[in-house]
């Protein structure tokens, strides 16, 4: 069939073919070449601020708080704090029912006595024994008495001093019980521990509250003035951080404030969150209004690297230089620039860079037009259920 076309129409089809073949190849093994279909822009290089980050969520925890709870079992009493009230170090915070405590320091004070009673009892008696030893002991001097009657004193004296030892003893041993019942009794008087907010109140009025295995909580206190961010750190970023570094985050309440601290530390112990290994990030920051709350959400935001006021350009408006590195510092890279009419390649390094701009420390000037190639729009998918007709 190409035999019988005419000989002009073959040499236009030949010339067509040749041209698509180097038209492919040019595509194929040009790098700088704009992708088929893709619109050339341009952007105008102007100063700017760029910022590396690592971003993470975190929450929001008072750096001081104390869970309150109680040492003694019984029933809550009183509760005299409220939510969000300001206590001081000290205050009465709750009451436990003291009347089985009262009733075991009654009992201790009277056992006490009763033993301080027979010992005074028993000192009488050493002293009667004691004179009597001496009679024996004169009467024995002089052959008017028999070995037997001073032996029997002398025994005696000694039975009535270890008979006084025991009670000394007993009553050390009462005494340490009574102070010990003394103490749960005062216990019964829950006290604030630190100065700070009641941020949260676990137990109710009325409750009974069991402190034979756990201490129960009672209510939680904290210093608001200084907040602690843990922030979740992916493994994948972990190993960006650095303590001392620059953080700040933004909450959901207010999105267009930053707050800033310096990284304190990193918890080592990771958290597995659906199949994800994140690492506690923390540090600390100032909270004079009071307006950071316990389990906030945070956006968190830790600088790897930032410049201020450099000139900035896209990254699509990059192009990957054969040198990489130079020196370790800058990435070399080139870009096409307008020159007057014409487009030029021109080589550049590049400092701070992030996924959409990037720093520019040699190779460029403030003003300069840089070409960007954005790529051609993704065909529309055909409508689903055929070819329908006109409305009536």
């Amino acid at each position: 069939m190409f035999a019988k076309l005419s000989p002009r129409l073959r040499l236009v089809l030949a010339a067509g073919a040749i041209g698509a073949v180097a038209l492919g190849a040019w595509f194929l093994f040009t790098d700088d070449a704009p992708r088929p279909g893709a619109v050339a822009t341009s952007q105008t290089v102007a100063l700017g601020d760029i910022e590396d980050s690592v971003t993470a969520v975190g929450t929001l925890q008072p750096l001081q708080f104390v869970d309150v709870g109680t040492q003694v079992s019984g029933q809550l009493k009183k509760i005299h704090v409220a939510f969000g009230e300001a206590v001081t170090q000290g205050q009465l915070l709750a009451e436990i029912d003291p009347t089985i405590y009262q009733a075991r320091v009654n009992a201790g004070s009277a056992q006490l006595l009763n033993l301080k009673a027979q010992l005074a009892q028993r000192q009488a008696e050493q002293v009667l024994a004691g004179q009597q030893f001496k009679r024996q002991t004169e009467l024995l001097a002089e052959r008017a008495t028999s070995q037997d009657a001073y032996e029997v004193a002398e025994a005696e004296l000694q039975v009535k001093r270890m008979q006084i030892a025991a009670l000394e003893a007993q009553i050390q041993q009462s005494e340490s019980t009574l102070n010990a019942d003394k103490a749960n009794l005062s216990y019964t008087q829950i006290y604030a521990p630190m100065s700070g907010v009641v941020v949260d109140i676990i137990a109710k009025q009325g409750q009974t509250l069991n402190a034979n295995q756990t201490a129960p909580i009672v209510l939680r206190i904290a210093n608001l003035d200084t907040m602690t961010v843990y922030a979740q750190v992916s493994e994948a970023d972990v190993n960006k951080l650095k303590t001392g570094m620059t953080a700040y985050f933004t909450t959901l309440g207010q999105p267009g404030r930053k707050r800033y601290g310096k990284l304190r530390q990193v918890i080592p112990t990771p958290q597995l969150v659906n199949n994800v290994v994140l690492y506690n990030a923390l540090f600390d920051v100032e909270n004079p209004d009071h307006d950071l709350f316990t389990q906030m959400t945070a956006q968190v935001f830790f600088v790897v690297a930032e410049a201020k006021q450099v000139p900035v350009v896209p990254v699509a408006a990059l192009k990957q230089g054969r040198g990489g590195r130079e020196g370790g510092a800058a990435a070399r890279y080139s870009v096409r620039v307008k020159d007057g009419d014409k487009i030029v390649e021109r080589p550049v390094e590049v400092g701070v860079m992030t996924r959409l701009n990037a720093e520019v420390k040699v190779g460029l000037n403030v003003g300069d037009e840089v070409m960007i190639d954005t790529p051609p729009a993704a065909p529309r998918p055909p409508q689903q259920g055929g070819n329908r007709g006109p409305r009536i």
